[in-house]
């Protein structure tokens, strides 16, 4: 298959097929990970899970993964992209959003759609700390969202010379609306359901840490009103609706200077109509690719015997004439 054009695996274009896949594909990681925690200028911290020991590696091309909603190094995609950068022969990186990593993080704050300062924080501290060298970025799902608002800053941009984007739900609003209706509640209900749980976890750790106590905690069903209860309240917006409109990424796209990838599937069963932007508005540096099947973050294609994930393709080999030894070469 080649790596710029997807085909589902026979018999898989189904998009919830297509999204549950990976699961299964690869339900174990294919690498140790290298973990560390990085402290933040505010007194709270993430965990990075790097592909080998960065200190090591220094003088390789970097790529930096932020990952889903809740998600983590364990997410099939994640550990599949952190390996496949690895073989290229580039350090790799997924840094946990706050909470995200399975320790409760300190302070009275989680992580959303809109929220760059750790991002970028991370990407500079890696400029300072192991050299500068070619520093390419993925943002899967909300990450996705996150990454095209951090790509919008000009100053945070000029940390990469590249960028990647998959599923990203850039029309926040329309997207939980979405999550709410069919069998993507499935999704919803799943999702829910690790965010209580890290809630959970966070009050045991720290007490009145989340504006919720536990009762009112266990009563919530939806996305909409986790972020209503929580996510709104604790980073500063008057509700959901307003967290979903100041975060949305859509309208950024055309600020972007970045030369950025940007995948949807046309299928994805968290996404709507709303979330493909209008191509004609777009910047020469953004490669926008609508696939017909794929689901959310999904893309299996090959064969039954041989199924293979297509993004651990498509995005190193778009990467490489970013991140090549020439341009290193250059760089330095």
């Amino acid at each position: 298959m080649q790596s710029s054009t997807f085909r589902p695996l026979r018999g898989a274009d189904n998009p919830h097929v297509q999204t549950l896949l990976p699961r299964l594909i690869r339900r174990r990681a294919r690498l140790q990970p290298v973990w560390q925690q990085l402290d933040l200028p505010d007194g709270d911290f993430v965990d990075l899970a790097w592909s080998e020991a960065p200190q090591g590696a220094c003088h390789k091309p970097r790529v930096v993964l932020f990952h889903g909603l809740e998600g983590s190094f364990h997410s099939p995609y994640a550990h599949g992209l952190l390996q496949a950068c690895r073989q290229q022969g580039w350090l790799a990186v997924i840094m946990h959003f706050r909470g995200c990593s399975g320790r409760p993080n300190r302070l009275n704050r989680i992580y959303h759609s809109g929220e760059t300062d750790d991002g970028s924080y991370l990407l500079r501290w890696m400029r300072d700390t192991l050299g500068d060298v070619p520093t390419a970025a993925i943002g899967i799902s909300l990450g996705g969202n996150m990454l095209a608002c951090l790509l919008a800053k000009w100053e945070e941009a000029r940390l990469l010379c590249a960028a990647a984007i998959v599923s990203a739900p850039f029309h926040l609003d329309a997207c939980s609306r979405r999550i709410e209706q069919g069998f993507s509640r499935i999704y919803q209900r799943y999702l829910v359901g690790q965010l209580k749980q890290n809630a959970r976890r966070k009050l045991a750790r720290y007490p009145g840490s989340l504006p919720i106590i536990p009762a009112q905690l266990q009563r919530i069903k939806g996305l909409r009103e986790f972020d209503d209860a929580i996510t709104a309240r604790i980073h500063g917006f008057q509700d959901a609706a307003d967290y979903y409109h100041q975060c949305s990424a859509l309208a950024l796209l055309p600020t972007i200077r970045t030369p950025t990838l940007i995948i949807h599937a046309q299928d994805d069963p968290f996404m709507t109509p709303e979330v493909i932007p209008n191509i004609s508005h777009l910047p020469d540096t953004i490669e926008y690719q609508l696939t017909a099947h794929g689901g959310h973050v999904g893309f299996v294609g090959g064969t039954l015997l041989k199924p293979e994930m297509w993004l651990e393709q498509r995005i190193p080999d778009w990467f490489t004439r970013f991140l090549s030894a020439d341009t290193a070469e250059a760089i330095a």
